[in-house]
């Protein structure tokens, strides 16, 4: 059954990002990706771990990644007013939270 956040008509909005899954942590490409739309330094964020933990994210995407035969894994949460996509094939995707039903 197909995602509601593949909805081609929702991609138009989004901001998409790649990083490296085997040498990138995701957590940090969601950090810097989210200073950048949000026009912000990463320091001035609040830090991730008030919405997800950080370490068992970056765990999950390697795990998914090096057991890659069973097909592209995504995480979605909100932080610093944007809904944040991350799968294990390092497709980063951003959209504004109030915007999103």
């Amino acid at each position: 059954m197909p995602s509601r956040d593949d909805d081609p008509a929702r991609r138009d909005a989004d901001y998409v990002t790649t990083f490296d899954p085997a040498d990138d942590r995701a957590s940090e490409a969601i950090v810097h990706a989210v200073a950048a739309v949000g026009g912000a330094a990463p320091s001035e964020l609040s830090p991730l771990y008030d919405v997800v933990e950080p370490d068992a994210l970056d765990s999950f995407i390697d795990h998914a990644r090096r057991v890659g035969d069973a097909g592209t894994h995504q995480v979605w949460f909100t932080y610093e007013g944007f809904d944040v996509g991350v799968r294990s094939d390092g497709e980063l995707r951003l959209r504004d939270a109030a915007t999103t039903n």
